[in-house]
């Protein structure tokens, strides 16, 4: 696929060439630690391995250097909640009913939502579990207000979840910008007292930032004062974006140097990736994090176009995952984490599990092929913010082609990937008989889902009238 050229330009500047293991099979021959690292509303171009040249982000072009980076990783949902969902279960969110963010028990509701996800829905975690892994979760979940080790975790320190959490929340005025580090803090306490215990351990460190609030401290501001605004006690949003990009890499390095300082990290397989694309400038109490970059992708948080749900992926593995590769071709995702997680570990699936990712293991570890079926999105709410990234209800992507559309058949539109990763030029009308098979194929898919209300003005380019409810920052 054709990318910007300052793009490609800066991955490849970045990134040196690599040998690794090309088979998932040489991977199951030793339990690997995994450490999965998920950002919150970080966009495409967010980091500098991912091209951007203003967002100091040097641990994590690192890890991109020592490892493998993806270019076409998709997320399953452009909201924080049903994205976890799917990284976590393998499986399509919408089949929880879990269709937007968690909210309150009366907006949820409403939506035809539970609380939480159910504890009966598969987890990676406990699958793990039952081959030997001391698991963790800090930081961030959204997940409802379950406890955690009901869902397979040992140990947890949660935000947005239920206890045990983060007194800080209460006592630090500084907390927002001090969160990561205090979510690193608690996984590495974790990983320091199971390193060396005779079990592997599996870790999910999700942070908050760059999610709204930000409210760096001057310290990290500082690095980007060339931003600053001229009419104090303003902040530019692109300063405060940066400062709160920086400093999750720089906690997300103080974790992986600790790997390190163990003698473990050539036994960790070290996942990053972020949840949803970035939040959009006119969602009023979002403020600086409106300013993400999508990349050279249209669209962004809770829009279905390539901005919303394309994600950077970095992939780390010495001996086994190729050093300083950029994989363009393959298209990978977030519900493929579960089974590829259960190829590498020999983690055994549930009894009846249907899932809907992919054991793609053998393109972690440097092959490069096409997925065996097309990925597919609902998105049952309005897409706040510019008209342009305001997508349609439904899509479906299946090798170059990717179409958007409405289930009452209007909106229809078709991209070829290949060509371009804009979504800019629709084909639908040259190509007819590729409309017909992939809208029969996402329309089939979405009657398998369970029925819950749509919002009236979804799938809409141009809305009339106020919204009847805005969008919490906090989702």
């Amino acid at each position: 696929m054709r990318l910007q050229s300052a793009v490609l330009l800066a991955c490849l500047c970045s990134l040196a060439c690599g040998v690794g293991v090309h088979a998932a099979d040489a991977a199951k021959t030793s339990k690997p630690n995994i450490l999965f690292i998920l950002a919150d509303d970080l966009g495409w171009g967010d980091l500098g391995c991912y091209g951007n040249q203003q967002i100091k982000t040097p641990n994590l072009d690192k890890l991109a250097r020592q490892g493998t980076m993806f270019t076409q990783f998709y997320v399953n949902a452009s909201v924080c909640s049903p994205s976890r969902v799917a990284f976590s279960s393998g499986q399509y969110p919408a089949r929880w009913a879990i269709h937007g963010h968690l909210s309150s028990h009366d907006k949820n509701a409403r939506r035809g939502m539970p609380d939480q996800l159910d504890p009966a829905a598969p987890m990676i975690s406990r699958q793990l579990q039952q081959v030997g892994y001391v698991t963790g979760h800090f930081g961030k979940w959204h997940l409802g207000g379950i406890p955690a080790a009901r869902y397979g975790f040992d140990e947890s320190k949660l935000f947005a979840g239920p206890p045990p959490n983060y007194p800080e929340q209460k006592t630090d005025p500084d907390f927002w910008a001090h969160s990561t580090d205090l979510f690193v803090d608690a996984a590495i306490d974790f990983v320091n007292r199971h390193h060396d215990q005779g079990k592997p351990f599996y870790v999910n460190l999700w942070t908050f930032l760059p999610h709204a609030p930000i409210r760096p401290t001057e310290e990290q501001l500082e690095p980007y004062n060339r931003f600053r605004s001229n009419s104090p006690p303003f902040t530019s949003p692109w300063r405060a974006y940066y400062a709160a990009v920086t400093s999750v890499d720089s906690a997300i390095g103080r974790l992986l140097d600790r790997l390190d300082e163990l003698g473990i990290a050539d036994n960790t397989l070290v996942l990053f990736s972020s949840d949803n694309g970035p939040e959009a400038m006119e969602i009023s109490n979002a403020r600086h994090s409106g300013v993400g970059s999508p990349g050279p992708l249209r669209g962004r948080k809770r829009s279905l176009y390539d901005g919303g749900v394309r994600m950077p992926f970095i992939v780390r593995w010495p001996g086994h995952v190729p050093a300083g590769r950029v994989e363009r071709a393959s298209v990978v995702a977030a519900v493929d984490f579960f089974p590829s997680l259960s190829a590498i570990t020999g983690a055994p699936v549930p009894d009846g599990y249907a899932g809907d990712g992919e054991d793609v293991s053998d393109i972690w570890l440097g092959a490069s092929r096409a997925r065996k079926g097309p990925l597919m999105w609902e998105w049952r709410y309005r897409v706040f913010g510019h008209v342009v990234n305001r997508s349609p209800i439904l899509s479906i992507r299946d090798g170059r082609w990717k179409l958007l559309m409405n289930p009452d058949h209007s909106r229809v539109e078709l991209y070829d990937m290949a060509a371009s990763a804009r979504e800019l030029d629709n084909v639908a009308g040259q190509h007819e008989d590729v409309v017909k098979q992939l809208s029969e194929r996402v329309l089939k898919w979405q009657k398998t889902l369970p029925d819950s209300p749509f919002d009236t003005d979804a799938g809409q380019a141009n809305y009339h009238g106020p919204a009847p409810e805005m969008p919490e920052a906090f989702d």
